[in-house]
């Protein structure tokens, strides 16, 4: 597989012949003004979406927030033959389809094989913080042939991680025959706002670190640590956590291709 950062959480990944692209977000740096606060984009995307060629499907995680899904992000959503998120922005955001937390969908790659995308729990923030963040979703990838890969969405909960990688192991997720993760993409940055108190919104980097020995041997890919005021601990930060466990980490440059 390929993965190619375009900035914050949007990337777009290249598997069994199908390009996916996470949580899209392409507009030049701003501020939006927003009930209660202020969310400031401090960098523009390291690719366009003219760039990046044809999209055969999204992965949206939420689309309650402007560094998930921005104008420019929604305006593609209309081009892309299928969007999968939560059953909630199904009901707000016309052709998206919502996926409950162990349903699947298969997606026809051009080897004749498929593609199976399994909603996974997550959690955007501490317990209870639905209310104020909404629900999200992350997503595992799997299929004959190409790695499992788990895109963690915006999700802060090591305990969800955890039940994920349990299930894997004991066979118990409907449509995945994989038993163990490949290549798990896990949105960092310990994203705060003053909402919910300065309560992490996503991984900080120790709990990052925490989800990375439960999915080993998985490599690890970290998205979403830069880019936005909101994110607290960025990508030297990251790294540097990681160093300090002894356990390897793959950061994407921005704009180029890493292939895994």
């Amino acid at each position: 597989m390929k993965i190619t950062h375009v900035g914050g959480p949007t990337a777009l990944i290249s598997l069994g012949g199908l390009s996916l692209l996470t949580d899209p977000a392409f507009d030049q740096p701003r501020e939006y003004q927003l009930p209660g606060r202020v969310m400031t984009k401090l960098t523009g995307p390291a690719v366009g979406v003219a760039e990046l060629g044809p999209i055969d499907a999204v992965l949206l995680s939420h689309d309650q927030h402007k560094d998930n899904l921005d104008e420019s992000g929604r305006e593609l959503l209309a081009d892309v033959p299928v969007v999968l998120s939560t059953p909630g922005a199904a009901e707000r955001i016309e052709g998206v389809r919502g996926l409950e937390n162990w349903e699947s969908v298969e997606l026809q790659r051009p080897d004749g094989g498929v593609l199976v995308v399994t909603g996974l729990p997550a959690r955007h923030g501490p317990e209870g913080c639905e209310s104020v963040t909404g629900t999200v979703t992350g997503f595992l990838l799997s299929g004959d042939g190409v790695p499992t890969v788990y895109v963690s969405g915006d999700n802060a909960s090591v305990e969800l991680v955890a039940e994920i990688v349990d299930r894997l192991a004991a066979g118990s997720i409907p449509g995945v025959t994989a038993r163990s993760v490949d290549v798990a993409v896990l949105f960092a940055g310990a994203a705060r706002t003053a909402l919910l108190d300065g309560a992490p919104l996503t991984l900080t980097s120790e709990a990052a670190v925490e989800a990375a020995r439960l999915l080993a041997p998985a490599v690890i890919v970290a998205v979403h640590t830069e880019g936005w005021a909101h994110f607290s601990e960025g990508p030297d930060v990251l790294a540097k956590t990681f160093a300090d466990a002894g356990l390897e980490l793959r950061i994407p440059p921005a704009g180029e291709a890493l292939s895994l």
